[in-house]
């Protein structure tokens, strides 16, 4: 037993260290890539009017901080994308129980299913804005119809490939449909709802980034159009930097909250 405990901790530590050389080179890889973004745009070895550099956009981002309008662009744009990223992932998983509910329904829409998601979504976006005006609505809207698709196929494929065996035997106890679906369905196909809420995260990005692209005159997306019209490109890195950072704080609270459901 004190063998096992010990090779078990010996695991765990080994685990801990790998982490640590993981965060370790990817803080290597992180400075490696500012530096040298930074030492090639002084060197003028890339043109510093296009790329700008990291110094630069450190400086305009304070100055943005302290008048406030960074702030104010990145709260229109996060409420857009959070709402964008949990109607489009309750939408997608209700989408997908109804199919997996109604085999019949799932054969009928199956063919629809697949061409509206081999679609460029992006370029509904005129027409979203036009079908519901210009503002938030049809922003969110536009992040919603980029992922909603991909996600209820995700899923419905998850739920479809439960093991039948789980709910023969949940129906040799008389089990109803719903309580199969509670206690067989969901439980088995929470790795894949997961997985599918980790991809949401990018897309409801893209899509609420395009939809201020088009209508929006707050926002990150609309900073990013606005500096390229006055060719201001410091603030267009500015802002996909913001993009990127926010991006991966809410990837990693997807990923905290999955290690916490598996844990309990």
């Amino acid at each position: 037993m004190k063998t096992h405990e010990l090779l078990h901790k010996k695991f765990l530590r080994s685990l801990k260290i790998e982490k640590r050389w993981v965060r370790f080179y990817q803080l290597i890889i992180f400075l490696f890539i500012f530096s040298g973004w930074e030492l090639f745009s002084r060197m003028q070895w890339i043109d510093p009017l296009i790329f700008s550099s990291p110094a630069k956009i450190w400086a305009l981002g304070i100055e943005k901080i302290q008048d406030g309008s960074l702030l104010t662009n990145i709260g229109a744009t996060l409420m857009e994308t959070v709402i964008g990223f949990i109607v489009s992932t309750i939408l997608g998983v209700i989408i997908a129980a109804v199919l997996w509910w109604s085999p019949f329904l799932s054969k009928v829409l199956d063919p629809y299913l697949v061409i509206f998601n081999a679609m460029p979504k992006v370029a509904l976006g005129p027409v979203i804005i036009v079908a519901l005006s210009p503002g938030y609505t049809s922003i969110i809207a536009n992040g919603v119809i980029i992922s909603v698709i991909i996600t209820a196929m995700v899923v419905y494929t998850s739920f479809k490939e439960v093991d039948p065996n789980y709910l023969k035997v949940l129906r040799t106890f008389g089990a109803t449909r719903v309580q199969c679906f509670k206690e067989a369905i969901i439980p088995a196909s929470f790795p894949a709802i997961i997985s599918t809420l980790k991809v949401n995260v990018g897309l409801s990005w893209v899509g609420v980034i395009v939809g201020e692209f088009l209508v929006s005159t707050k926002g990150l997306g609309y900073l990013i159009i606005y500096g390229f019209q006055v060719f201001n490109f410091t603030l267009v890195f500015l802002s996909l930097l913001v993009i990127a950072a926010f991006a991966t704080i809410m990837y990693q609270i997807v990923d905290l909250i999955e290690k916490k459901l598996i844990k309990e």
